[in-house]
């Protein structure tokens, strides 16, 4: 049966993915976006540009830190289920421009809690991230870890949106699941990711920025299992947690009607092994500039997915090759080189 979904960041590199699922199996969609020049703006509309043609595709251009649009919004679309990824992203950022994360990432997140309360939306999921994890140390990264200890603002917000949901799912009995995103990559992605920097310089001859001189790991997960995880989430509304003990409380479980998933691929690769496949797949080598560990970064992620398969039987699993492979080949597509 078709459903009406509000996508919030719709243009944006996630929100294009799943907007296509969602639209391919006949929902309908209103994609919501500002389209804001965090990054080049026109590859914003590109992406756009892919979902206006489709049946049942609607766009609103508004910013979610509006807090009068999004009330009207709400109250006239009455939106089925809502997705909210609409954030200002970036790690590094958050810490030259912090009032931007609070206006999208927290003013904004509250606009669409509100919106889901007073409208009876049936479930919100919303984006979170792998960086709530900070400065733990134990791999792989469970939603059964405490994650108290942030090293980044953003982090911190994405902490923040989850300790909010919980008190909606628990006030107002609002459905709420959120997706702790682990290093997205492919076709279309954002131009401050790393794949995406270090394709644009390998092919221009230009030297790459190698932090924490090559020592890094990361769950490089690609963009069509967090979509299709996005999606499978989406279908199976929260419930409350039967196993709740609220004597020895467990991050993972809560009496309200409240879920957060890792969606990552569960295979940590040295960011030196991801560097010499992007190599491989453009065809030549690269020039390393080492660097030491960034203000706001973490040294390794990795995902224990067990809670995603225990609830939607999914898991991610393209190799990270294969999913550089078709990065490259889009991305001399696009930019015609």
């Amino acid at each position: 049966m078709s459903v009406k979904v509000l996508v919030t960041g719709a243009a944006g590199f996630i929100g294009m993915h799943v907007s296509q699922i969602l639209l391919a199996r006949g929902d309908q969609v209103v994609g919501l976006d500002n389209l804001n020049d965090y990054y080049d703006p026109q590859l914003k509309r590109d992406r756009l540009a892919r979902l206006q043609p489709l049946p049942g595709f609607s766009f609103v251009q508004m910013d979610v830190a509006d807090r009068a649009g999004m009330e009207r919004l709400f109250a006239t679309e009455k939106f089925d289920r809502v997705v909210h990824l609409a954030a200002q992203a970036g790690v590094r950022y958050s810490l030259e421009n912090p009032h931007a994360y609070i206006d999208s990432n927290i003013v904004g997140f509250m606009n669409v809690l509100e919106g889901c309360r007073h409208n009876a939306a049936g479930h919100l999921v919303y984006a979170s991230s792998s960086s709530v994890y900070g400065g733990n140390t134990r791999m792989p990264f469970s939603e059964h870890h405490g994650v108290d200890h942030p090293v980044s603002l953003y982090a911190a917000t994405k902490k923040a949106n989850e300790l909010m949901a919980h008190t909606y799912s628990h006030l107002y009995r609002l459905p709420t699941s959120g997706l702790r995103f682990f290093t997205v990559y492919g076709p279309w992605g954002r131009p401050d990711m790393a794949l995406f920097l270090f394709t644009k310089a390998i092919l221009s001859g230009e030297p790459i920025k190698v932090f924490n001189h090559g020592q890094m790991v990361r769950d490089f997960t690609f963009i069509d299992d967090i979509a299709a995880g996005v999606v499978k989430v989406l279908d199976r509304t929260a419930t409350v947690d039967e196993g709740y003990d609220p004597v020895a409380a467990d991050p993972a479980r809560s009496n309200a009607p409240y879920r957060v998933f890792n969606i990552g691929n569960h295979n940590p690769t040295p960011l030196m092994d991801f560097i010499s496949a992007i190599e491989q797949a453009v065809g030549r080598e690269a020039i390393k500039h080492f660097m030491p560990l960034q203000d706001g970064d973490v040294p390794a992620t990795h995902a224990d997915v067990e809670e995603l398969a225990a609830w939607t039987g999914f898991r991610p699993a393209t190799p990270v090759p294969e999913g550089i492979s078709r990065f490259v080949a889009w991305y001399r597509d696009y930019y015609r080189v």
